[in-house]
């Protein structure tokens, strides 16, 4: 078995979209609309592993949740750039990009190499090796 999607609420679908295109080379199909429930939803597919389905509809509320504060339920994924150093350059285009690092790169307690950054919708995403 493997993990097919995941699947993200957002109100900004077009920013988060691109987001993922620019920075982690994310692919795209068409834009799906529902007329009846309003809903709007792209899949994002990378090179390998899973892909993200960003969806849009008007009804669903912000999220409540202190994004620097650990909570219950999923709360982030990570995006494997390869090494160490594109880990590194990564974080600094983003930071550079006015996007929040609240993770600085560092090799944590199990041996990875990552930096956590918030997406356009502060999610969570890690930036791994």
């Amino acid at each position: 078995m493997k993990i097919d999607h995941i699947a993200i609420w957002t109100n900004q679908l077009e920013e988060l979209r691109s987001f993922y295109m620019k920075y982690f080379g994310a692919n795209s199909n068409e834009k799906y609309f529902n007329p009846t429930k309003k809903f709007s939803s792209y899949f994002l597919s990378f090179d390998e592993g899973c892909s993200i389905e960003i969806m849009e509809m008007p009804e669903i509320p912000d999220s409540k949740n202190d994004v620097h504060k650990q909570f219950i339920g999923l709360i982030h994924f990570a995006v494997n750039v390869g090494s160490n150093s594109e880990v590194d350059r990564l974080t600094e285009v983003l930071r550079n990009d006015g996007f929040k690092i609240i993770g600085e790169p560092r090799t944590t307690g199990d041996g990875c190499y990552e930096s956590v950054i918030l997406d356009p919708d502060k999610n969570r995403v890690e930036i791994v090796a």
